[in-house]
C-alpha cells in the first residue's frame, strides 16, 4: 500500500432545508390557517480515527466531501427530514489544521475519536411558526442556513511504542520484519526504505506493542537532505527509539553520532528521548572486534546489545528488554495544542456585496440575501415587507446609500427585481 503522509481536503456540511409557506384546506375546517412545515437540519461531518488505517492516500483518491442536505418543509404542518451526518475516518495520529486561520483543530490519539469538524445548516421555519393573535395569515417562511465550507490540511504522525533510527543498510527493516509480520522491502543498497513501516510485536504475557521503521537518516537530513527529514514526526509520538548501528559499516561511532546529532536540530524533544543501542550484523565480525565495539560504545550508552537480525542471534534477548521497558516508560503526552474550533459552527453568513451594475440599478449578493429572495414573493406585500426590515437590520440600506442609491431605482436581489423608495422597495414596479 503506497504511504501518504500528508493532505488537503474540501468538506462541506449540508445545507439546511427551507421552511414551506402552505395552509389548510380542508372540507370542513374553517379558515384553517397556515401549515408550512419547517426545513430539516443538514448534515454535520465528523471526522473518526481507525486504527486500522496507516496513511493519508484515501485523501489524495478524493479530496472533496460533501454532507447531505436537509428537505425542505411541506404542507399540513409537515417537517422536512433532517439530512444523516457524514464520518470521515482518519488514520490514528492525524493532526487537523484550518488553512483558513492555521489553526490545529484536531490531534487523533485515540481509537474512534470522534470530532465535529463543520456543522450543518438549522432548518428554515415554516409560515405555521410565524403565526400570532395579531398575524394569522403570515405569507413568508424562513431559508434553510448554508452549509459551511472548509479547507483542511492534515498531517499524519504515527503513533508507535517504539521508532527505528539508524543510517541506510543498518538493518532496521530486517529487524523488524524478523519480530514482527511487517514485510518491508529489503536490499542492499542505500534508501530501500522509502516510507515508513509499522510492525506490531507480541510480548510474552500476551499483550503487544508497535515498532516504526523509520526510513534511514543521513548526515544533513534536518536541513532536509535524504528522505529522513520528511519522516521524523514520526518518531516524536514514541516511548523510545532503538537505534541501530551496523557494526560492519566504516565507522560505526561515527555514523551513531551523526544519526543523534540530526535528532538535536530537528528537535530537544527527539534528542532526549531514551535510547536502546544496537550493534547490528555480528554475524559478520570477529568476537574480539565485536568486544572492542561493545567497550568503545559504552561511554554513550549504557544499555547496548548486540545481535544479527539475519540469523537471530541475540534478538530475543533484545525483545525481553524492550518488552520490559515498553511497561516501564509512558506514551509521552501531546504536546500539539488544540484552538477553540469556532469555524465548526460557523453558519452565519449574513455578509453581502453591493454591485453597480448599471446607472440605475444596484445588485445585492450573498448567501443570506439570495436564500431570502428564493422565498419571497414580490407581489406578496407582506413577504417583501419582511425583506425590507430584514435588509434594514443587515445594514444593506445604508451601503446602498453610499453607492449612490436614489428613488426610483431598481434593487436586484436573486431573481428578484424591485424599486427604490426612501428605504423601502417594492414588487412590480409600484408602491402600496
Amino acid at each position: 500500500m503506497k504511504f501518504l503522509d500528508k493532505a488537503k481536503i474540501r468538506i462541506i456540511s449540508g445545507h439546511g432545508g427551507n421552511g414551506m409557506v402552505a395552509w389548510r384546506r380542508e372540507k370542513y375546517v374553517d379558515k384553517g390557517g397556515p401549515a408550512g412545515g419547517d426545513g430539516g437540519r443538514g448534515g454535520d461531518v465528523y471526522f473518526i480515527a481507525d486504527e486500522n488505517m496507516s496513511t493519508l492516500l484515501d485523501f489524495k483518491i478524493k479530496s472533496v466531501y460533501k454532507a447531505q442536505s436537509g428537505e425542505n418543509g411541506g404542507i399540513k404542518g409537515m417537517h422536512g427530514a433532517c439530512a444523516k451526518d457524514l464520518f470521515i475516518k482518519v488514520p490514528m495520529g492525524t493532526i487537523v489544521r484550518d488553512t483558513k486561520t492555521g489553526k490545529i483543530i484536531a490531534d487523533f490519539t485515540q481509537h474512534e475519536q470522534k470530532v465535529l469538524i463543520a456543522k450543518g445548516g438549522r432548518g428554515g421555519r415554516g409560515n405555521a411558526r410565524f403565526a400570532t393573535a395579531q398575524k394569522r395569515a403570515p405569507q413568508f417562511c424562513e431559508p434553510g442556513e448554508p452549509g459551511i465550507e472548509r479547507i483542511l490540511e492534515l498531517e499524519l504522525k504515527l503513533i508507535a511504542d517504539i521508532g527505528l533510527l539508524g543510517m541506510p543498510n543498518a538493518g532496521k527493516s530486517t529487524f523488524i520484519s524478523a519480530v514482527s509480520s511487517a514485510k518491508p522491502k529489503i536490499a542492499d543498497y542505500p534508501f530501500t526504505t522509502l516510507v515508513p513501516h509499522l510492525g506490531v510485536v507480541k510480548k510474552d504475557d500476551g499483550g503487544s506493542y508497535v515498532i516504526a521503521d523509520i526510513p534511514g537518516l543521513i548526515e544533513g537530513a534536518s536541513e532536509g537532505i535524504g528522505l529522513g527529514y520528511e519522516f521524523l514526526r514520526h518518531v516524536e509520538r514514541c516511548r523510545f527509539l532503538v537505534h541501530i548501528v551496523d557494526i560492519t559499516s566504516e565507522d560505526p561511532i561515527k555514523n551513531y553520532k551523526i544519526i543523534n546529532k540530526e535528532l538535536e536540530k530537528h528537535s530537544e524533544k527527539l534528542a532526549n528521548l531514551y535510547q536502546i543501542l544496537v550493534l547490528n550484523k555480528i554475524d559478520s565480525i570477529s568476537k574480539e572486534d565485536l568486544e572492542n565495539y561493545m567497550n568503545e560504545f559504552k561511554q554513550y550508552s549504557n544499555d547496548i546489545f548486540a545481535i544479527s537480525a539475519v540469523t537471530k542471534e541475540g534478538v530475543n534477548n533484545l525483545l525481553h528488554f524492550i518488552s520490559r521497558k515498553v511497561d516501564e516508560i509512558p506514551k509521552p503526552e501531546s504536546e500539539i495544542e488544540i484552538e477553540e474550533d469556532l469555524g465548526a459552527f460557523d453558519n452565519d453568513d449574513s455578509s453581502f456585496e453591493v454591485t453597480k451594475v448599471a446607472k440605475d440599478a444596484y445588485l445585492i449578493s450573498g448567501g443570506k440575501i439570495n436564500r431570502l429572495a428564493k422565498v419571497t414573493d414580490a407581489r406578496n406585500t407582506e413577504q417583501v415587507v419582511r425583506l425590507q426590515n430584514i435588509l434594514k437590520s443587515m445594514g444593506v440600506f445604508e451601503e446602498l446609500h453610499k453607492y449612490g442609491l436614489k428613488n426610483g431605482d431598481t434593487v436586484i436581489l436573486g431573481h428578484l427585481e424591485l424599486g427604490y423608495y426612501d428605504d423601502e422597495i417594492w414588487g412590480e414596479g409600484s408602491k402600496v
